[in-house]
Formats: C-alpha cells, sequence, structure tokens
C-alpha cells in the first residue's frame, strides 16, 4: 500500500471571528435576541457538491473519471440505506460509485482480499469500509488494508497517525464536517472549551484532535465518566457522538452554549432524531445543528471531496491536497 501522496495542505489556523463584522453570517452573528440559531449543514454541503461536481467534470475530461468503492459485509437496513444515498450522491456529481457487497457471512480474510482487490484498480480512487461489520471483525484492523492514497474516510492507521502528528491526511469523514459547520457558521474554536461525547476511531478520537489543532481546549467523555451532565455543562461548544437517543439534556447544556449533535438515531415511525435533546438544545444553546439536516450531508458531501481529492493526487492533476479538516482551507 502506498502513503498518501499529497503533502501540501495547510496546518494554519484562521483568524477568530469577529462577531461585530457584518460579513459574518453565521450563529455568531445572527443570535442577539437570544434565540438559538439553528446550524443547517444544507447549504454548505450544497457548496461542497458544486465544487465536487466541477473539479470531477475536469478529470471526466481528462479521463480520468473518479470512482468510488465501498465495501460492505452487513445485512443492516440503516446500512444499506445509508449506502444508496452515498452511492447517489456520488452518481449526481459524476462519480462514479461501486458497491462491493460481501454479504453478512464474510469473514475477515474475505473483507480484507476485497479492500485489497479494490486499493490494486487503478479506475478506483476511493475505498471504504462500511460498517457494521460481523461478528468478530474490527474496523480498526480490518482498515489497515486500505490503501493510505485512497482512504477517504480516514480510517487507516496510517491516517490516523498522520492526523495526530500533524501531517496532511484525509480525516474522517464525520469527524472533518464537525469543523466545517463550525467554520460555516462562523464559530471559531480557539480558546474555547469544547466537550467531546463519544472516544470512537470514527468520530470522537479525530473530531478531539482536529479540535486541538484549532486551539481549543478539548475533554473527550464517554460511557466511564463520572458527573457527565457537569463536565458537558463546563463546554463552550458541545459535540455529541455516542448514538443514544436524547442522552444529552437541559443539564448538559451551558447557556449560550455551542451544541453539534453527531448522533443519528432510528425512531420507531421511521424517522431519525439525534443524540440531543432538541428541546432542550433550543431553549439553552446559542446555536445547535439539527437532526437531520445538520452533520450528516456534510459527511456525505465531504467523502465526495475526499474522493475527487484522490483522483486529483493520483493522477497528479488538479488541487489533489490532502486535508486535516476544512479549517485548512479556510
Amino acid at each position: 500500500m502506498s502513503s498518501p501522496t499529497s503533502p501540501s495542505a495547510t496546518h494554519a489556523s484562521p483568524k477568530p471571528t469577529d462577531p461585530t463584522d457584518p460579513s459574518v453570517t453565521g450563529a455568531e452573528a445572527t443570535t442577539t435576541d437570544g434565540t438559538a440559531a439553528v446550524l443547517s449543514g444544507r447549504e454548505l454541503a450544497a457548496a461542497i457538491r458544486a465544487d465536487v461536481a466541477a473539479r470531477a467534470a475536469a478529470l471526466t475530461e481528462a479521463g480520468t473519471p473518479p470512482r468510488l468503492d465501498v465495501v460492505t459485509a452487513t445485512d443492516d437496513e440503516a446500512s444499506a440505506w445509508y449506502v444508496r444515498s452515498i452511492a447517489s450522491a456520488a452518481t449526481r456529481v459524476g462519480i462514479r460509485c461501486e458497491v462491493r457487497d460481501l454479504g453478512a457471512g464474510a469473514d475477515a480474510r474475505r473483507i480484507v482480499a476485497e479492500l485489497e482487490r479494490a486499493g490494486a484498480e487503478a479506475a478506483v480512487h476511493g475505498v471504504i469500509l462500511q460498517t457494521p461489520l460481523p461478528a468478530g471483525c474490527r474496523l480498526e484492523e480490518l482498515a489497515a488494508a486500505i490503501d493510505p492514497a485512497k482512504d477517504v474516510d480516514g480510517a487507516h492507521p496510517l491516517s490516523h497517525g498522520r492526523l495526530a502528528t500533524g501531517l496532511p491526511a484525509y480525516p474522517p469523514a464525520t469527524a472533518a464536517a464537525v469543523m466545517a459547520l463550525l467554520d460555516h457558521h462562523g464559530i471559531d474554536p480557539r480558546g474555547r472549551r469544547a466537550v467531546v461525547v463519544g472516544r470512537s476511531t470514527v468520530v470522537g478520537r479525530p473530531l478531539a484532535q482536529l479540535l486541538l489543532d484549532r486551539d481549543a481546549t478539548v475533554t473527550v467523555a464517554h460511557s466511564r465518566t463520572r458527573d457527565l451532565a457537569e463536565v458537558c455543562a463546563d463546554a463552550e461548544i458541545l459535540v455529541a457522538a455516542v448514538g443514544r437517543a436524547g442522552l444529552i439534556r437541559a443539564e448538559h447544556i451551558a447557556s449560550g452554549a455551542f451544541v453539534v449533535d453527531v448522533g443519528t438515531n432510528p425512531t420507531e415511525d421511521g424517522g431519525l432524531v439525534g443524540d440531543v435533546d432538541a428541546a432542550a438544545a433550543a431553549s439553552r444553546a446559542r446555536g445547535y445543528t439539527p437532526v437531520p439536516g445538520g452533520v450528516g450531508p456534510v459527511t456525505t458531501a465531504l467523502l465526495l471531496r475526499h474522493t475527487v481529492q484522490a483522483a486529483e493526487a493520483l493522477t497528479g492533476s488538479g488541487d489533489g491536497a490532502t486535508e486535516r479538516g476544512e479549517a485548512d482551507e479556510r
């Protein structure tokens, strides 16, 4: 497997947002009436998709149509729905998406072999291993079979290591989406107390690193954290990424905090709710992300952006810069 091919991303943090600047249109400038701003991700996702579509068209015209392959080994319907949504979004922006469905009975050896096959194909520029995985399989182990140059969701151990040491890498798209949303709404983490609830390698840990890179003071809380409400209530930026509906309630949210809800929990009526009690966030926070319509659309859009970046890097065309989160581009 090859190493990431584009060491050109910059890591400088942007200047703090001035909430009195009339050019700022995010939550920092629009909540003076005391009501919580809804930090939507739909507009940002649309802008990212437009950029991706233009770059994908340029690649295709040059003879290298970008391609994303998704390896699955599950019969989980929620996962299948998500994969279909990725494939549909990819098609709309000019990225070919192939789903390699191995079935829920696939073992670790079969999954590794499929990941290696995808990485070896020159026509493939991005590879994702979709979860959940069969019993006995760990994402952290299997992801080592992904070519790091095509690791567009930041799952490979090398990608995690590069992220932690300040080197260019594709960060996990969900973690990057949180940072992109903060930037889009004019919320500068610098100097702020940030609490991330959840320590997964998909969201919590890489997000903590990205926030540290932006000079936030970061606490990572988890299932063994004592006095979770007290820890969370100290946060100026609170991120919930556990996967437990309604975990974060009013007592967890400081008055005037910004709340980012990464959770996506299905309801009995077919709907979707986050980890945060939305009514509590609306009454206590200065701004909060909705579910759906917050982090999710931006995550998908960034997966597609990472795919065209990988295609550009692998073919030596365009920008092709790997990144440490959207803040690096501003």
